[in-house]
């Protein structure tokens, strides 16, 4: 094989593993350098073919760390070949970091020729990845500072993109766009961000609620700003309200397989599987607490990220997933503390206006982990679903697409959809004035001739002017059509 470090792991030892972003592959150049979607590696640098250790050691040393291929490959790695590295160089930061993973994926413990001195190395980079706060082994002078611990972690990079998310710093510019609004106006446009934050989540699960869901939803919304920490009964009790058919409620964590499906017949249908039902419950733990620690450890907005696509991804409840998922985000951005008096960042009115892009950053996980699925169609309606993979799959995943998806909605729900609601109400504001002073209109018509004017740009249709003609007069209409027009051509003209 051509490859190295990572890339020679998963394909070599046969692992569990997604499509590596950027293949280490070993090519005609003089030094280590990324080339498009590959690291291509001198030939001289490239550890041999049968050297297992030698790939881990340069997979850690040039690619970072990837530990669902690495709870695969080191346990394969007699202890002796890392006892024999250790002892070559005893304070090296690879080998360190190797023998210390070897020994939390495999429980047994290495000889060590002499303790390890020097500083604490933190497992993953800093500058490579966003980080919490450590937890130290002493023995081998490591600090695992993942999102997560061993058992569960998330990895997030500090990609370019990231950063430059980060960079806006979304949650201070939303705190101040709304101390900044008249108090009249905050609470307008408050409320439409629960409105339509309600609507939204259950449109992009292809539902349309009834009053009474919707009104359910919202204060499901609203208690966001408790701080209620996760737990088992705490979802199970917003999963419940969030449905109205007795049959999908919920009593815990599920017991049996569930599945997504894409519309086809038979096995093909299904799109995405996840964890089985004891791994699920097992990671839901680790994910509960996460969330309750991250989102005061981490920027917030990457900790929401983290915790709604996780959620999503672990799929716990046999129904009501994906609007859970996105309450996520609220509920982790609220213990935080970033979401003050009642502020909501409409994040799924951004989602469903870029609805492919979130099912797109889904299927960056649930394309590949469908390959280790055996799905047998037994006959109609029912399945047999057989895991072939590794629980490493499930256990640490990257979660870089599910945060840059998060921040950027975050960004959209901010930049358009208040700021685009509360020049709306201005001018929705400036018209009922204007008009209120020249004539005398029935309050609730004229709201409705004045909403339905500015969605059309100016103009009343011919429909609403039959449709009103015994109850306003008809200057009216054409006074409407008037300062709405002056007024979008004078906000046309500052812009």
């Amino acid at each position: 094989m051509n490859t190295a470090g990572y890339a020679w792991l998963q394909d070599g030892l046969r692992l569990s593993a997604f499509p590596l972003r950027q293949p280490a592959r070993v090519q005609p150049v003089t030094r280590l350098e990324r080339i498009g979607g590959t690291l291509a590696v001198p030939p001289g640098m490239a550890p041999a073919p049968d050297d297992l250790l030698g790939h881990v050691l340069f997979a850690l040393k040039h690619e970072g760390v990837n530990l669902a291929i690495l709870a695969q490959a080191l346990p394969q790695i007699p202890a002796a070949a890392l006892e024999t590295e250790l002892h070559n160089a005893p304070n090296g930061i690879y080998i360190r970091k190797a023998c210390f993973l070897y020994e939390a994926f495999t429980g047994a413990e290495l000889n060590q020729h002499a303790p390890v001195k020097g500083g604490f190395i933190p497992l993953f980079d800093p500058e490579q990845y966003v980080t919490m706060p450590g937890e130290r082994n002493s023995r081998w002078r490591v600090e695992f500072n993942g999102i997560g611990t061993l058992a569960y972690c998330a990895t997030v990079e500090r990609t370019p993109k990231i950063l430059e998310l980060l960079g806006h710093d979304i949650l201070a510019r939303a705190h101040d766009f709304i101390a900044n609004l008249p108090s009249g106006m905050m609470d307008r446009a408050i409320n439409w961000a629960y409105l339509h934050e309600t609507q939204d989540s259950f449109a992009i699960e292809k539902e349309s609620p009834s009053e009474d869901k919707s009104r359910r939803f919202i204060q499901l919304l609203k208690q966001a700003h408790d701080r209620t920490p996760l737990s088992e009964e705490y979802l199970v009790a917003l999963q419940n309200a969030t449905l109205s058919n007795p049959y999908d409620m919920a009593a815990a964590f599920r017991h049996e397989q569930n599945h997504l499906a894409n519309g086809l017949q038979g096995a093909a249908g299904v799109s995405y599987v996840p964890p089985p039902p004891d791994l699920c419950r097992e990671l839901m733990e680790q994910l509960m607490t996460l969330g309750n620690d991250a989102a005061t450890q981490i920027d917030p907005l990457v900790a929401a990220g983290v915790i709604s696509f996780g959620f999503v991804l672990l799929h716990p409840f046999m129904d009501g997933n994906g609007r859970l998922s996105r309450f996520l985000i609220h509920q982790t951005l609220c213990r935080a503390g970033a979401l003050e008096n009642g502020l909501l960042l409409p994040v799924s009115v951004a989602m469903k206006r870029e609805e492919r892009l979130y099912l797109e950053t889904l299927q960056v996980f649930s394309r590949p982990a469908r390959e280790y699925w055996d799905v047998r169609w037994i006959d109609q309606g029912n399945l047999s679903f057989n895991f072939t993979g590794h629980p490493a799959i499930y256990r640490f995943w990257d979660a870089t697409p599910g945060v840059q998806f998060t921040l950027e909605m975050a960004k959209r729900a901010l930049e358009v959809e208040l700021r685009e609601e509360t020049v709306f109400l201005e001018r929705y504001d400036r018209i009922i004035k204007a008009v209120n002073e020249r004539y005398d209109v029935r309050g609730s018509d004229l709201s409705s001739l004045v909403m339905m004017c500015l969605s059309q740009n100016g103009t009343v249709s011919k429909h609403r002017r039959k449709q009103y003609k015994y109850s306003v007069q008809e200057g009216v209409f054409d006074y409407i059509e008037q300062v709405t027009q002056a007024l979008l051509r004078e906000q046309e003209e500052d812009a």
